[in-house]
């Protein structure tokens, strides 16, 4: 058996950026970092647009809205301080139709609340910025909205955290946490480690760690994938940076939008439908077993019945590439399917209560001895550098 002062469960970015924090603050710790896959930031993390969030989205005072801006000044500065790569590239906020100014308008609102750096502009001072989105009446400027590659940052991570001489242990799936007297035990495929403190930062499998020593999860996790395209190269000319819809204020997924990528190219999307399983980034990956607990669950059953038309739209927009392409004409009418190439899917770990209530912030769930971050969706990987602060800080109460 390996001992350990501190466990972390999960290789994505906020379970590498809270081992980070760990070893920065207490030097003299030895950390464990367990990972199920054979490769770090496999799932989210390495899915994901590359995209710094703002946090003009967010309510303000929430932990979204207060990490988000923290952690993304703090990722600048780690980016900056390690050579990794980041631009501000900036994003627009586009309203196509009257009916969306009032929703726009709210946003706007939130962002200067939020100490968002950003500005309405009008019709004219849209397609300076970007000329093919010629549909748009109004939008919202955002100059500080950035990119970056995700998987870099987490490279660097994983190797000040060896260089420091913490261990990351790949292919260690958590099969069992066996709390004792002064210590605690994850039963892993690859052999038992011990340690005082453990952090689950699961992603995808959080509520399944939490429940291995808490005996149940205030939230269960539901998969929703999110399909994505990218253009052709003749066609990134339609997409100077970064454009999105408004969103619906009452869903939690941002619409699909145009994403300027760091390593060069446009991916569009995402579009948000049921994974048939927790790891399923592709129509035909189905577990039978975990759809099952979806499809049980009552806070899934309550969701579906509250949003069951969006959900049929997204399913359309899954199974119907030119209802896909209809959806990015909204905000370039210049797009056409051939401009389109399927590009890897993502899978959004979005935790839902039994209400049926999408938990719309950072979630944890604590005990003795151990902080489960039991909801940590975007702007998790924007946030991630302070997140990670918030779950030492928590760690050091229980010191």
């Amino acid at each position: 058996m390996s001992t350990s002062d501190i466990l972390i469960v999960g290789g994505g970015i906020v379970g590498l950026a809270t081992a980070h924090a760990l070893g920065r603050r207490y030097p003299d710790k030895h950390i464990t970092l367990l990972e199920k896959e054979t490769t770090l930031a496999f799932h989210q993390t390495g899915r994901n647009s590359g995209v710094l969030h703002s946090g003009i989205y967010y309510k303000p005072n929430s932990l979204k809205a207060i990490n988000c801006r923290t952690g993304k000044q703090l990722m600048e500065d780690f980016c900056a301080a390690n050579g990794i790569a980041y631009r501000m590239v900036g994003k627009v906020i586009v309203a196509t139709d009257d009916k969306e100014l009032p929703a726009l308008t709210n946003l706007y609102q939130r962002g200067l609340a939020n100490g968002v750096e950003c500005g309405m502009i009008g019709r004219e001072q849209l397609l300076e910025l970007e000329p093919h989105v010629t549909n748009a009446i109004r939008a919202i400027h955002v100059p500080e909205a950035g990119i970056v590659d995700y998987r870099q940052v987490c490279e660097r991570l994983a190797a000040i955290l060896r260089e420091a001489g913490h261990t990351i242990v790949l292919g260690a799936e958590v099969k069992a946490i066996i709390e004792r007297p002064g210590e605690l035990t994850a039963v892993t495929s690859a052999g038992e480690f011990s340690g005082a403190y453990l952090v689950n930062c699961a992603g995808l499998q959080s509520d399944r760690v939490t429940k291995m020593s808490a005996g149940e999860a205030p939230a269960q996790i539901i998969p929703f994938r999110g399909e994505y395209f990218e253009l052709v190269p003749e066609a990134w000319h339609l997409c100077q940076a970064l454009i999105y819809p408004v969103p619906d204020p009452g869903f939690p997924f941002l619409g699909v939008h145009f994403t300027r990528m760091i390593g060069g190219g446009v991916e569009c999307g995402p579009n948000a439908v049921l994974a048939f399983a927790r790891e399923g980034y592709h129509l035909g990956d189905v577990d039978a077993r975990e759809l099952w607990q979806t499809l049980t669950y009552p806070g899934f059953r309550k969701l579906a019945g509250r949003y069951w038309k969006m959900g049929l739209g997204e399913i359309w927009r899954s199974a119907s590439k030119g209802a896909f392409v209809k959806a990015l004409q909204r905000l370039i009418p210049d797009i056409r399917a051939e401009h389109l190439h399927p590009a890897p899917a993502g899978i959004r770990a979005q935790a839902l209560a039994p209400d049926g209530a999408l938990l719309d912030d950072f979630a944890f769930h604590e005990s003795p001895r151990i902080v489960n971050v039991i909801n940590a969706p975007s702007p998790a990987a924007t946030s991630a550098l302070s997140i990670a602060e918030s779950v030492v800080d928590k760690l050091e109460d229980h010191f």
